[in-house]
């Protein structure tokens, strides 16, 4: 239960207690500035309090996004603010500031605009006060009874309920999301917020059903793959129903927040595997084909991870490759082609779901690989001209984000020091990755002696850690990460293909699936504004270049040893999980971690 405190009694016929209480408010009315001062101190410490003036009129819906939004300390619409445990003393010492005041909004009885003078003390004293856009929502404190006879014709003449809907959808989505699931998946995230069903239950049952969808795959048979084309595309509506559901309800949470960040890749992934498993029950071995598709889609997420935490907050941002973009969004039917051709996760979960019924694994395989290779080449295109073009000074946060997105190892860190010390400049550091990057894979490709790909993967460590040496504000310095994704993953991939080690490909995928989640862990622990995972994960789980230099080590002792090489791989990929999950579900149920839902660009 939170507590509204009332700056005075309703206005007659007013509806504002009973809308209060509807939202698990306990109402109670002050008579003056210290009655309020004291209505606050007396609410237990860690409860949400919110103060609101007895003439408010609006939209139910507006309070609702006013006053119990989780994501944020302190929040504000005309008339009403409130603020969690942590904003609790800038609130009370706002209002012992603002009553103290003569003359001032609050002074002896509360009178007109004390909400607005709180936020803004809020907001001088360093708290942000979140201010939600209302759109058509109507949120307002009228003067007088014209002024408030017209305020509640303009709430009679807007539909909340509709407009609460239609902002339960994202923003910005991809077209097979927005034109075939919204329409009647938002209904579904009403249908279960009236049934007191949470967003996290709705994620579980989505990856549950995207399990049995794997399972079913696993099958081989033509009815097990239509099944599974079916049961991937329901749990692509519940997946898109537990965010729908988050914003219609306002729930959001901790726990939400990892498994929403999370669970997506488990589907998929597992569903890779159901597809490579039924295959090999026809004996057509796919594993390499699977591998290389969630390689290839993983590398791509990092593209726009990586320039987005790059450009973040640049400043003095100008590029006409921009221009161009900005000017294409204005035609309308450029704007869903863009979306479409970088295979986002509706279009993608529609090919794999209708390809998966329609024809084999291999087809489906083929057909995301062709889709994620154009797509990276697409996005990492634009975005390197983007890069060339711009004039943008990077900040210390970017090249922290950057740095945090290497994932570098102790190896790294240590050429880091050694090179801090000489005044010599090297190459940029992009060039440093890729010829890092050309170095172990191409060792790995050609494949002599197996000694030699070592020989690669130490070029490799070495070379990336001078490429980190520096800070990392360059045009191009968020080209590193993606690379280094793609030279870890594709040594591995390479490694386990040309062995003779049996089953060393599926032993493969899940290393590389373990790892994958560590990273994709630190993306959406920086974007939470949380910072990356503890030095220590970093330093146990190796770095990119010490799993790398790791695994063609194990490959140079144990690939033609039987199964040595498969087991070694297995080992690996179970340490690497069991430390990053171990520390990832620590963090996401910890009080640090950020109520947040993913909003950003589709996956």
């Amino acid at each position: 239960m939170s507590t509204a405190i009332l700056t005075g009694p309703p206005a007659p016929g007013s509806s504002l207690d009973g809308d209060l209480r509807s939202l698990g408010f306990d109402v109670r009315i002050a008579s003056g500035a210290e009655e309020a001062g004291a209505l606050l101190a007396a609410v237990p410490a860690g409860e949400r309090v919110a103060l609101v003036d007895p003439r408010f009129v609006g939209h139910l819906h507006a309070l609702r996004l006013a006053l119990t939004d989780p994501r944020f300390p302190a929040a504000a619409a005309p008339g009403a603010l409130t603020a969690q445990r942590e904003a609790r003393p800038a609130l009370a010492r706002a209002l012992d500031a603002v009553s103290a005041i003569p003359g001032a909004p609050g002074a002896g009885t509360l009178t007109d605009g004390l909400t607005d003078s709180l936020a803004e003390a809020l907001d001088a004293d360093g708290v942000a006060v979140h201010r939600p856009q209302l759109g058509t929502l109507v949120a307002t404190v009228p003067t007088d009874d014209t002024a408030r006879a017209e305020a509640r014709a303009a709430v009679d003449a807007v539909d909340d309920e509709a407009v609460r809907l239609r902002s339960a959808v994202k923003a910005h989505d991809g077209f097979f999301t927005t034109f075939f699931i919204s329409p009647y998946s938002r209904y579904i995230a009403r249908w279960c917020a009236r049934r007191g069903l949470t967003p996290n239950q709705v994620t579980t049952a989505s990856l549950l059903t995207a399990l049995i969808a794997a399972g079913c795959a696993a099958t081989g048979e033509r009815g097990g793959y239509i099944a599974a084309g079916v049961l991937l595309l329901v749990s692509f509506v519940l997946d898109c129903t537990d965010g729908q559901l988050a914003r219609y309800a306002l729930k959001y949470s901790t726990m939400g927040a990892w498994l929403d960040a999370t669970f997506d890749r488990a589907k998929e992934y597992a569903f890779y595997a159901g597809l490579a498993l039924g295959a090999a029950r026809n004996g057509d071995d796919v594993w390499a084909l699977a591998l290389g598709a969630m390689v290839l889609m993983t590398c791509r997420h990092v593209v726009d991870f990586s320039f987005n935490e790059a450009n973040h907050d640049a400043t003095a941002n100008t590029s006409p490759t921009a221009a161009l973009s900005s000017r294409l969004d204005s035609v309308g039917w450029t704007v869903w082609a863009r979306r479409m051709i970088i295979l986002p996760i509706g279009e993608r979960w529609a090919m794999i779901a209708v390809l998966t019924a329609a024809t084999s694994p291999r087809i489906v395989f083929w057909a995301l690989i062709v889709g994620c290779a154009f797509g990276a080449c697409y996005t990492t295109a634009g975005r390197v001209l983007r890069s060339l073009t711009r004039k943008a000074k990077r900040t210390d946060r970017a090249a922290q984000a950057l740095a945090d997105l290497a994932d570098s190892g102790p190896i790294a860190e240590a050429m880091a020091r050694l090179r801090s010390r000489d005044a010599r400049r090297y190459a940029s550091t992009p060039l440093l990755a890729a010829l890092g990057a050309i170095a172990v894979l191409g060792s790995a490709l050609v494949q002599g002696d197996l000694w030699t790909v070592v020989a690669g993967a130490v070029t490799y460590a070495l070379l990336s850690g001078l490429a980190v040496s520096q800070p990392l504000k360059g045009p191009l310095d968020w080209l590193l990460p993606p690379l280094f994704r793609a030279a870890e993953y594709g040594t591995i991939l390479i490694l386990a293909a040309k062995s003779d080690a049996p089953q060393a490909l599926p032993a493969a995928f899940g290393l590389v699936a373990a790892v994958a989640y560590h990273h994709y862990d630190t993306v959406y622990r920086i974007r939470g504004g949380t910072g990356a995972p503890p030095a220590w994960l970093v330093r146990v789980t190796g770095g990119h270049e010490g799993r790398t230099l790791l695994v063609t080590v194990l490959a140079a002792f144990l690939a033609d040893r039987g199964d040595d090489f498969t087991l070694a791989l297995t080992a690996l990929a179970v340490a690497v999980a069991l430390v990053v999950l171990v520390e990832s579900i620590r963090f996401w149920v910890s009080a640090g971690a950020p109520a947040v839902h993913d909003e950003g660009e589709t996956a």
